[in-house]
């Protein structure tokens, strides 16, 4: 078993798991078409937009409540009406300069926390879920919460293939029907 050391955690020089054990949880997120932003250039090419258009980005973790409700409540939040125009993802203590970045630049005055769920449009945060919040949801309450914001902020909706794709990948990560598909 791999050892993690107190340095490899609080610093910020390497990750402080090895890949295969963040790597599935990583997947999850970029099979429900997440792109991740692995460095602090990344971060601001994504995010530092002047075009109206809403970004989700969801910080990643291993730890236990965003593998039981936030990504399975972010992806489900993703079969809506509406939903933002693009989806990234960082991962907390993995890609450690960008997760920085992010924090400082586009969360100034908040305290870290992973996971974490954010719906920015032109660089600003519109809402965000924290890890004390996610620690008391449920998926289905994530999921929820999200699709009221992506009422009120978002213009973008799948094609029905795509929210085919997207329902029959949750059933198939989370061995549950997500919602009956409108489209049957």
């Amino acid at each position: 078993m791999p050892k993690i050391s107190i340095d490899s955690l609080l610093g910020s020089e390497g990750p402080s798991y090895p890949e295969a054990i963040a790597g599935p949880y990583r997947q999850e997120l970029l099979r429900a078409a997440f792109q991740p932003l692995l460095t602090p250039p990344e971060v601001d090419q994504a995010l530092r937009r002047t075009d109206d258009r809403t970004v989700l980005l969801v910080v990643n973790s291993v730890c236990g409540c965003a593998a039981r409700v936030a990504r399975p409540g972010v992806i489900r939040s993703l079969l809506h009406d509406k939903v933002p125009d693009q989806f990234f993802s960082l991962f907390a203590g993995m890609e450690k300069e960008a997760v920085a970045w992010f924090r400082q630049q586009y969360l100034p005055g908040i305290s870290p926390s992973s996971p974490n769920i954010v719906l920015l449009r032109n660089g600003e945060q519109v809402h965000i879920l924290q890890r004390y919040q996610i620690e008391r949801m449920t998926a289905e309450e994530i999921a929820e919460d999200l699709a009221r914001v992506y009422d009120q902020t978002c213009r973008n909706s799948f094609s029905s293939a795509q929210y085919d794709e997207l329902r029959n990948l949750y059933q198939q990560l989370y061995r549950q029907n997500p919602i009956p598909s409108p489209h049957e």
